[in-house]
């Protein structure tokens, strides 16, 4: 264990005021995460910040993302706070089930997932800014600095990001505090509601990128970026921007496991295959990028094969 997470349990056992259990959670490719019980059944969830992961570029400065999960919390969406301490959070236990991606596709979750993120996105604003562009530059730099290997054809692709950034500038919407992460295992249904975790790249941002990153971490089919749009937004006019954020998630984040394998690889989570993942992202960004609608996308419109 740690000699963080130890001094952070030290902590939460002086805070309770009562000995702890403590069982760490898998899951999270980062941090540590760890269920708190006590013999009377009170769960909490202790979530230690490793500062190795924002020196990386893997997630936003640790005061950054204390400050958003506070945020986060006061808008009912995010957990509960329970007790700050130094690199440390003790959160609210959410008793509720974990989403995978073949739960979110469905269309009964999509409206509800759709609906967590425009209550996050109606809440105080983060601290910080957020740009799926500037988090690419920033990870392709450390990659090229370290001299990580990049999936075959990467480099190839980067006047696409250009073109796709000049189509979204053409008409910006306003920023708005976004997840920015939104992979399945972030969302809890906890009854009724879906309930938003791990604020580790949260940030002011395009509300079109935390729906395109939603749809390219759960693989939603062009219809179901349709269904998920509509009903965020209302209708279909910013469903050629969700698709080319679904396409910067899909390349961005291929980045992201390229240097965590490369720079942080002993804290990986163990039997997690970061290159594989890394390799998997990229093919489906290529998958996009080569379909025939590719070029509608990138005018703004959409056609039947959209």
């Amino acid at each position: 264990m740690p000699d963080a997470v130890k001094d952070a349990l030290e902590l939460v056992t002086a805070w309770a005021g009562r000995p702890i259990t403590s069982t760490t959670i898998k899951g999270g490719l980062s941090h540590h995460i760890s269920r708190l019980e006590t013999e009377d059944g009170e769960r909490w969830l202790l979530r230690v910040l490793d500062p190795a992961i924002a020196a990386a570029g893997l997630g936003i400065p640790l005061d950054q993302e204390i400050a958003n999960t506070l945020r986060a919390a006061s808008t009912g969406i995010g957990a509960r706070v329970l007790h700050v301490m130094p690199g440390a959070l003790v959160l609210e236990y959410l008793d509720g089930v974990t989403l995978d991606a073949p739960a979110v596709r469905t269309p009964a979750m999509i409206e509800k997932v759709a609906a967590a993120c425009r209550r996050l996105h109606a809440g105080p604003p983060f601290v910080n800014d957020f740009s799926i562009f500037r988090k690419l530059d920033d990870l392709l730099a450390r990659c090229r600095t370290h001299e990580l290997r990049l999936p075959a054809g990467y480099a190839d692709l980067l006047p696409v990001v250009a073109d796709i950034e000049a189509a979204v500038n053409a008409r910006p919407l306003p920023t708005v505090p976004c997840h920015n992460d939104l992979l399945a295992e972030n969302l809890i249904a906890t009854g009724p509601d879906i309930r938003i975790i791990d604020y580790q790249l949260s940030g002011n941002n395009d509300p079109s990128f935390e729906l395109g990153d939603i749809a390219a971490e759960s693989d939603l089919d062009p219809d179901q970026v349709v269904r998920l749009t509509r009903a965020y937004f209302g209708d279909d006019e910013q469903v050629p921007r969700v698709r080319l954020n679904l396409i910067m998630s899909n390349l961005t984040w291929t980045l992201w496991f390229v240097v965590h394998q490369g720079l942080v690889r002993d804290r990986a989570l163990p039997g997690f295959d970061y290159n594989a993942e890394a390799a998997d992202k990229f093919a489906q960004a290529v998958r996009d990028i080569e379909d025939p609608s590719f070029g509608h996308l990138i005018d703004g419109r959409t056609s039947p094969t959209c």
